[in-house]
């Protein structure tokens, strides 16, 4: 692999972590705050996803 898609690759985890931390603030608040409770679980179960991904590429 090319050295600049290798340290694109290698930043892929952190920025999908930094994703997911938005998602668990953004669907907990939007739960808590009763703003659409549909929309904060969708986001939630986004972050889950991302958060599986990662331990998926780590691995």
């Amino acid at each position: 692999m090319e050295q600049g898609l290798s340290t694109i690759a290698d930043a892929a985890p952190a920025i999908a972590m930094l994703g997911c931390f938005a998602c668990l603030i953004g669907g907990g608040w939007m739960i808590a705050k009763d703003i659409d409770r549909k929309k904060g679980m969708l986001l939630l179960i986004m972050a889950a996803v991302l958060l599986g991904n990662v331990a998926i590429w780590l691995m």
